[in-house]
Formats: C-alpha cells, sequence, structure tokens
C-alpha cells in the first residue's frame, strides 16, 4: 500500500494568503481512518483557516489534498460535504423554527415526487431517528431545534453531518459550552463513531481533553506545522505540547500577583432579580480579585449582568466608591463615567460588535474622552489605540481590521482593551479564557495583575476551578441564585467550592 492510501484525508504543503496575512504556511496534516486526531495550537495558530480548507469554504493558494489516496480540489463546502467531509462548529449551523428532520435534510430534502416538489416528510422523520440513535440522541425528528438545549443541538448537528455520510467529522470546540455530564457522553458518542470507521478531528484548548479521548495531535504555531505526537495513553506530557504551542516552556500557568488592597470600590447590597438571583451581598476593594464559582445555572452570569445593568434587578442597592449608584442600563454605566466594565461570557455576540474594526470597538465606551463636541480627535484616538495595540499584544495588522477576523485569545483581549480604554475602575470577567488557548490564557492573567496592580477591582467568573482558585484572593460560591458561602484564598479548595455550589450539604 502506497503512503497516500495510508490516510483517509491527507494535506500537504497547504498555502493560504490574506491581504498582509500569511495564514498558512506549508502545513501538512494525516488522518487516518478511525482516529480521533486533536488539532492543537495558540489562537491565531491557523487552525480556523485550516479547517476552512478542509470543508472547502476557503481554496488554498498552494499545496495539494488527497482523498484515500485520489488528489481532490474542493469547489466549496457542498462538494466537499458530498465528498464525506462534516464539521460542527461553535456556533451551530441550524434553522431555529424548523424542526430536527427538516435541520439535517436541509437542502437534500427526499421528495414524494418531484413534479409537485413535496417534502417526504415521512421518510425525513424515519431516517433522521436512525442517525439520532446512532448519536445516542433521545430526541424526537419533528420536534422544533430551538426547544433543544445546546448538548442536544451540537448532537443534531453530528447527525446531520451523518446524514451526509461524513468520513471525516471535524468537531470545533465541542465541550466548550457543555457540563462535565454532558461532556463523557459527548465521549461516548465520539467512541461509537469511530467504531464506525469515522475519523474524527478535535479542536479544545482543554489539555486534559487529549488524554480521555485523542490518538495522536498535530501542533500548529503562526501558521506553520510544528510536530504530530502520538497519545500515549496515561503518559501525556502536557508541558511538552504547550512548549510546542507556544515555543517556550511556561513556568507559570497562573503568574498572580500580590497586592495589597485599597479601599472599597464596589458594594453590591440585597440585590435581587425575581425568579433569578436572591438577597445578593458582595464587596470588591482596589487590587482584589474576587471570584464567583457556581455550577451552570447557580445565577454568577445574572448577578454580573444585573450589577452593569444588562439586566433589570427587582431590588437591591449598588455602591460605588461608597456613592449609591443607580445603573438601569449599561448605558448609563458608560455616559455617567461610573467606572465598571463588563466582559460578558458570550464575547462574539454581547462583548464585541463584529462588523466592526478594533479601532471602533475600543473607542466606542470611551468617546467622550476623545472626542470634542461629537467630533473624533484623530491624534487622541490614534495615540489611545496604539497604547492598547501594543500593551495587550493584540495581533493584528492594523487598529482599522475588523474583529471578526482575529482569532478568540485577540478577541478577548479587544474587548478587555476597551475597557481598560475607557478606565473602568471595576471590570468583571465573565469567563475570560472560555475558547482561548493556555499562551493567550497566561497573558489574560497577566493583563489582570496588570489591572489590580493599578488600583481596579475585578469580578472573575469562572467555571475553571484551578484558575480560580489561583487567580482569586477571595472567593463567593452560589447555587440556585443564592449565595451559600464565602472562602478566603488560604481557605478555598475544589472540594469546599464544590459543596458550597451543590447547596452546602
Amino acid at each position: 500500500m502506497s503512503k497516500k492510501q495510508e490516510y483517509v484525508l491527507e494535506l500537504k504543503n497547504i498555502v493560504k494568503r490574506f491581504p498582509g496575512v500569511l495564514a498558512l504556511d506549508r502545513v501538512k496534516l494525516q488522518l487516518i481512518k478511525g482516529e480521533v486526531h486533536v488539532l492543537l495550537g495558540e489562537n491565531g495558530a491557523g487552525k480556523s483557516t485550516l479547517i476552512k480548507v478542509m470543508t472547502g469554504a476557503f481554496t488554498p493558494d498552494e499545496g495539494e489534498m488527497y482523498m484515500d489516496g485520489e488528489k481532490v480540489k474542493f469547489n466549496g463546502p457542498i462538494h466537499a460535504s458530498k465528498l464525506g467531509i462534516g464539521a460542527v462548529y461553535q456556533e451551530f449551523n441550524l434553522i431555529p423554527h424548523l424542526t430536527i428532520a427538516e435541520n439535517i435534510y436541509l437542502g437534500k430534502e427526499p421528495l414524494k415526487t418531484k413534479f409537485l416538489g413535496i417534502k417526504d416528510m415521512k421518510y425525513m422523520v424515519a431516517e433522521s431517528q436512525k442517525y439520532l440513535d446512532m448519536v445516542g440522541a433521545k430526541l424526537d425528528p419533528r420536534k422544533t431545534v430551538d426547544s433543544c438545549g445546546v448538548a442536544e443541538q451540537q448532537l443534531v448537528e453530528i447527525a446531520k453531518a451523518l446524514a451526509s455520510n461524513a468520513k471525516v467529522l471535524i468537531l470545533d470546540e465541542p465541550s466548550a459550552a457543555l457540563t462535565n455530564e454532558e461532556i463523557n457522553k459527548l465521549f461516548e458518542v465520539i467512541r461509537n463513531l469511530q467504531k464506525e470507521g469515522v475519523t474524527l478531528v478535535y479542536i479544545s484548548h482543554r489539555l486534559e481533553e487529549i488524554q480521555e479521548i485523542g490518538d495522536r495531535v498535530t501542533v500548529l504555531r503562526d501558521g506553520t506545522y510544528v510536530e504530530t505526537v502520538d497519545v500515549e495513553k496515561g503518559h501525556l506530557d502536557t508541558d511538552y505540547l504547550i512548549k510546542l504551542m507556544v515555543g517556550r516552556d511556561l513556568d507559570n500557568k497562573f503568574p498572580k500577583v500580590e497586592v495589597e488592597f485599597g479601599d472599597e470600590v464596589l458594594k453590591v447590597e440585597n440585590l435581587s432579580r425575581e425568579g433569578v438571583i436572591h438577597d445578593i451581598n458582595l464587596s470588591l476593594r482596589r487590587g482584589e480579585v474576587l471570584g464567583i464559582a457556581g455550577l451552570v445555572g447557580a445565577g454568577r452570569t445574572e448577578v454580573a449582568r444585573a450589577i452593569f445593568g444588562a439586566d433589570k434587578k427587582t431590588s437591591g442597592d449598588i455602591y460605588i466608591n461608597g456613592k449609591l449608584t443607580r445603573i438601569k442600563t449599561p448605558r448609563d454605566a458608560i455616559e455617567n463615567n461610573i467606572g465598571i466594565g463588563l466582559a460578558p461570557e458570550d464575547r462574539k455576540s454581547e462583548g464585541l460588535v463584529q462588523i466592526m474594526s478594533i479601532s471602533d470597538n475600543v473607542v466606542m465606551p470611551c468617546e467622550n474622552k476623545v472626542s470634542s463636541f461629537g467630533v473624533f480627535k484623530k491624534k487622541e484616538v490614534d495615540k489611545l489605540l496604539d497604547e492598547q495595540i501594543k500593551s495587550l499584544r493584540i495581533k493584528t495588522p492594523s487598529a482599522k481590521q475588523y474583529v471578526e477576523n482575529l482569532s478568540g485569545g485577540n478577541q478577548q483581549k479587544v474587548v478587555l482593551a476597551k475597557w481598560i480604554a475607557s478606565g473602568a475602575e471595576i471590570i468583571i470577567l465573565d469567563e475570560p479564557t472560555r475558547g482561548i488557548d493556555v499562551g493567550a490564557k497566561v497573558e489574560v492573567y497577566q493583563l489582570m495583575n496588570k489591572l489590580v496592580k493599578s488600583g481596579a477591582g475585578i469580578i472573575m467568573i469562572s467555571s475553571e476551578l484551578p484558575e480560580l482558585l489561583a487567580m482569586s484572593d477571595r472567593i463567593v460560591v452560589m447555587c440556585e441564585g443564592r449565595i451559600t458561602g464565602e472562602l478566603t484564598r488560604e481557605e478555598a479548595d475544589q472540594e469546599k467550592i464544590l459543596k458550597l455550589a451543590a447547596g452546602g450539604v
């Protein structure tokens, strides 16, 4: 058997250029039938671009692709899908008001009669049920997608790919929005697909998942191929993988600095939102990182949104620098220079305007600082942007780059940049490192250190307990919309947090 024929899909010397950017530089990837091949790399390493080449969304400028030993050239995503390449992205490609069956057969609906163009719904429902059974989804294919949870929608996406006879299935950050129980079910689905001979490309920033699910790992860095490593179960050297990703050793994954606390900058008393959060009391001092822990649905994000004015509170008071503050909307917080900023959990839809530039996004909350009578002062705007891009090390050709073209880690930096530029003294970070690589995480932690050293106070909401324990000075724990306990940095450990998160019982 020739080398080409060993692989279900092989990419050789793939090059992809964009104006001013060499996104992929002679990248190679070789996939074996039935394996889980992890694609690893920092944000901006070229993973997303490579996926789009593999799915036919991008045409490579140079290089070759082979499927089962035969040279192929995809003429768009539909052609790639017909040849057996499927993908499930972080942002699902489903139509909410249609049924599961209609989504699974979207664009390839079987007809009762071609002349009348009537869809064969009975056939679609029956066949969809087979694919749902294959992925272990206990769902009625006649129900609409908008009635499904996140994990269920993900299974629908996988079933949809299987209905197109996918030989290679790409899973882009599939565990990012799932609970631990849902992740375990996902891994079970993946193992079953392997038994059916499906090859999976698994993209994740959670290195601990590689040991659990991966067979081989390919690492990209700055658009280039670095190395492919076999996963030896029980002996995976994560430090070595990190070094391959970032090009250096990360001596300290959680670079926490000790800062002497200043005055109380935020006080929340009896904050409630009917049916959501109840009697929330917390305080924050200058130089302090206050962690908020809890299980999914505990009300952590809702507290952050209520403090910032994004959600209307039923009752309670918020004091900033000792003064009672009336924040009814985020606009109030920004226009009245109250000094509070929120980096939301969903940075793409809530933290940034994707179709606008870095410049537009950063300047948005601090227009008063760089304008006069509604006219921007170009020199001051340019100076502010230059400071933020250099200080936060945002990787971009220029401040005019559209945010949607940035990697996840760099998008998160832009979110932080706009609040730093505004002079916010209280910054709420809701899942600040979700979906970004280990190198970018360290940079976010370093930015947090910089902020607290400058006298800011930070509230950090995170589902990553090691991160929360390492970076917080105090941790409050929530369950079912209430605070069930508070732990000092010295007291806190995973067992105590999980006990309080379960209601303290």
